[in-house]
């Protein structure tokens, strides 16, 4: 299966492809970086170039489907207001390319691939290195951050963690699902209306 993890943001996305067999344990990365945007540009082209970036990523390695970080906001909501923004351009460059979306929150990334759902930075960095094999650590951050969540749907995403993990928690969240509360069940119910 072919994984594609995104740790969303404004300034940096950061992204990583993880082919992992049917079990889930043995992953290998594909490639990984991360589409920067500078603070000088407006926001909506800052939005347009992540969309259009990750559209490309999309397109070139073709994968099955997403593991998203869910957002945490601290203090700054005017910053929060606009990585959401951009958050959605990711789901939405993801969905036109129908590919299926999977959200999981730090904890649940951290706790699956480095057993601490605490882990810092470091921790998370270091595991992610080691596990993939990789020779050098991720740069920036947010790179090591996607692999983590590509890895975290690897690890939970066939066994009996999924139904915990995987709970939708956003409209995002119940893309691809059916029956009563599902985005198509909403769309027909306003289609009706």
């Amino acid at each position: 299966m072919i994984i594609l993890g995104i740790d969303p943001g404004i300034a940096i996305v950061g992204w990583g492809v993880v082919s992992s067999d049917a079990s889930g344990m043995r992953q290998k990365p594909v490639d990984f970086g991360a589409i920067t945007t500078n603070s000088s540009m407006r926001t909506e082209d800052r939005i347009l170039a992540v969309y259009t970036e990750l559209s490309a990523i999309i397109k070139k390695y073709s994968p099955e489907c997403a593991a998203i970080e869910e957002l945490f906001f601290n203090t700054n909501q005017k910053t929060g207001i606009i990585v959401a923004e951009a958050r959605g351009a990711i789901i939405l460059a993801l969905r036109q390319n129908d590919v299926p979306i999977f959200e999981y929150t730090p904890l649940q990334i951290k706790n699956s691939v480095a057993g601490y759902g605490r882990a810092d930075k470091h921790q998370m960095t270091d595991t992610v290195t080691r596990l993939l094999g990789l020779r050098e650590k991720p740069k920036p951050d947010d790179t090591a951050d996607a692999l983590a969540a590509a890895m975290c749907h690897a690890f939970t995403g066939n066994s009996r963690l999924a139904e915990y993990y995987n709970k939708p928690t956003t409209m995002a969240g119940k893309i691809g699902q059916t029956g009563r509360g599902s985005r198509s069940d909403i769309a027909k119910k306003l289609l009706n209306e």
